[in-house]
């Protein structure tokens, strides 16, 4: 069920002509680090819409999941593609939102991609384990950043004359620069 959730993220497209944006959830408690994965995101091109918190609760808010924000009517209002958050923060842990995410079957389809300055095998092996589609190290680079595009099929502004189709995921754009390079499906590259 998670795999079609997935599946049908990636295939649909809108097909208006506008300009493509990822919108990423940023959540870390230092600023510095805050600060640098934002200006990151934002000099990978015009891709990225940013969204930045400093803490596991603050994202929950933004993603509707808290005491605060429990009566609002929908999750995930803010229509987020990618998070991508620290593993080590105060009160709630990276961990702790990953698996909060996933547990919840509104935003379980969303990729959560988990930064870290420490490389220990257990802690990439436990947060893989529930879910989490990448671990980068710390501090990040324009690599890493251009990587995230990969996760999420991103949305473009609506329009009165935009259509919303589904297109064959072998077919979907895989950058935004003007080739479009077709998806081998199921491949895995050793």
């Amino acid at each position: 069920m998670e795999e079609e959730a997935k599946k049908e993220r990636n295939e649909e497209v809108e097909s208006d002509g506008g300009v493509e944006m990822v919108r990423v959830l940023v959540v870390d408690d230092s600023p510095v680090d805050r600060k640098i994965v934002e200006m990151l995101l934002k000099k990978s091109g015009r891709m990225f819409e940013v969204i930045a918190v400093d803490s596991g609760e603050k994202a929950m808010e933004v993603l509707g999941l808290s005491e605060v924000t429990i009566g609002r009517p929908h999750f995930n209002d803010q229509k987020i593609d990618v998070i991508l958050t620290d593993y080590c923060m105060p009160q709630m842990t990276g961990y702790d939102l990953l698996k909060a995410i996933k547990e919840h079957d509104s935003l379980k389809s969303i990729p959560v991609v988990m930064m870290s300055s420490e490389n220990d095998p257990r802690r990439i092996s436990r947060c893989g384990g529930i879910g989490a589609e990448d671990f980068i190290l710390k501090p990040l680079k324009i690599k890493d950043v251009q990587r995230l595009r990969t996760y999420a099929v991103p949305r473009t502004p609506i329009s009165k004359s935009g259509t919303k189709r589904k297109l064959p995921v072998d077919l979907v754009a895989e950058n935004s620069g003007y080739e479009t390079c077709q998806r081998v499906a199921k491949v895995a590259v050793a």
